[in-house]
């Protein structure tokens, strides 16, 4: 590792905080939407959009990444977003009714957008020889506050409030802020300029593609597993549970994927197993979702959590320094998360049709095959992106 003056193990330390902060403004609702229909009257559709909104604005501001690189540094950037993120949580605990829940949506999206926007070309500027190793710690921190969060927001719900729950993570985002303000290195952007997005490589296009209808496998798991448990009986607790159970899996793959990314110089050959747990865990969600119901979760998370940090590690390679990172990046995620962000509602819309999920794996089901197909094309050797 480079040798700088803190201590390494500061530095991973305090980049999984900053990414434990970036899913439980998400992962936080799913477990109690039977708590918000019967208190504030939301629909399945609605529900499902306080999942697609901050989802969204993660697609549209990344798309600004490198503008926004530009003039404010990736350290100023990061904490900003922190910050934002911490005031939504914490407005949370004085709501009342679905329209706080959509602006907190909306304002705790745009800061982790800002967030995964910079990091990876924060963390190329800091560290380029072990940018993929930090990277799969963040991601690993970001799906373990996943975990966090969907283990924590039912029990939290039935003993202080829903408002109560749905705002306690307001404290490691202001934590984070102050760790990563004394902790890390204040490195300015080098320059005022930024490279175009790379609209005309078609490889872009295919890591972007492929990007966003991983991530909305995650998206869409997240979103509504335990609704899918609720329906077939299990209780509120015991579905938030299998949601933390398989967000415990993605962080087990996610740090299996920063100790072992370096042996694989070829991406696709994690990949290939990678998307053939998503299949197994799909399948078995469909035909034998109870029965296996411990297996299933444990499978999919494994998958979906090596998926996630392995799209974003894919898209870095293919990016030689931090103004690349920041371009290639902001593009992958930008339009990767708006593809993302219409599952969950999607899936709303369907439930709300036919009381039923099974359409939603389905066509989840088609697009891993899709992936399948894609993830051929990442050879070391032949694919290139040009900027």
């Amino acid at each position: 590792m480079s040798k700088f003056s803190y201590n390494q193990w500061l530095l991973a330390t305090i980049i999984i905080l900053v990414g434990l902060n970036l899913r439980p403004i998400m992962a936080s609702i799913s477990p109690i939407i039977p708590v918000l229909i019967d208190t504030i009257g939301i629909n399945n559709q609605t529900a499902g959009l306080l999942t697609t909104l901050p989802v969204a604005m993660m697609g549209c501001f990344a798309l600004l990444g490198p503008r926004i690189q530009s003039r404010v540094s990736e350290y100023i950037g990061i904490l900003a977003g922190l910050l934002a993120i911490g005031i939504s949580c914490g407005y949370r605990f004085f709501a009342d009714s679905t329209l706080p829940l959509l602006l907190t949506s909306l304002i705790g999206g745009i800061g982790i957008a800002v967030i995964q926007t910079l990091m990876p070309a924060y963390l190329k500027r800091i560290s380029p020889d072990n940018a993929s190793v930090f990277m799969g710690l963040f991601t690993t921190g970001i799906m373990a506050g996943a975990a966090i969060s969907a283990a924590t927001t039912s029990p939290l719900e039935g003993a202080f409030g829903w408002n109560a729950a749905l705002s306690i993570m307001a404290i490691p985002a202001i934590l984070a802020v102050i760790l990563f303000s004394f902790g890390m290195p204040h490195i300015k952007s080098r320059g005022n300029s930024y490279l175009p997005l790379p609209i005309r490589s078609k490889n872009a296009w295919l890591l972007m593609l492929f990007f966003g209808i991983g991530t909305g496998a995650y998206t869409l798991v997240l979103a509504w597993l335990p609704l899918n448990y609720t329906q077939l009986g299990w209780s509120r607790d015991a579905s938030g549970a299998l949601l933390s159970i398989l967000t415990v899996a993605e962080v087990i793959s996610g740090i299996l994927i920063s100790i072992f990314i370096k042996k694989f110089t070829d991406r696709r050959k994690p990949l290939f197993v990678t998307l053939s747990l998503i299949l197994v865990g799909l399948v078995l969600l469909i035909y034998i979702p109870s029965k296996l119901a411990f297996l299933t979760v444990i499978i999919l998370g494994l998958g979906i959590g090596a998926l996630f940090p392995l799209s974003l590690i894919i898209a870095l390679d293919y990016a030689s320094n931090a103004k690349q990172a920041v371009t290639l990046l902001a593009f992958v995620q930008g339009g990767g998360y708006l593809i993302a962000s219409t599952f969950p509602f999607m899936a709303g819309v369907l439930i709300d049709a036919s009381s039923d999920l099974t359409g939603a794996w389905i066509g989840m089901i088609i697009g891993v095959l899709l992936l399948f197909t894609i993830c051929n094309k990442f050879s070391p050797q032949d694919f290139v992106v040009r900027y």
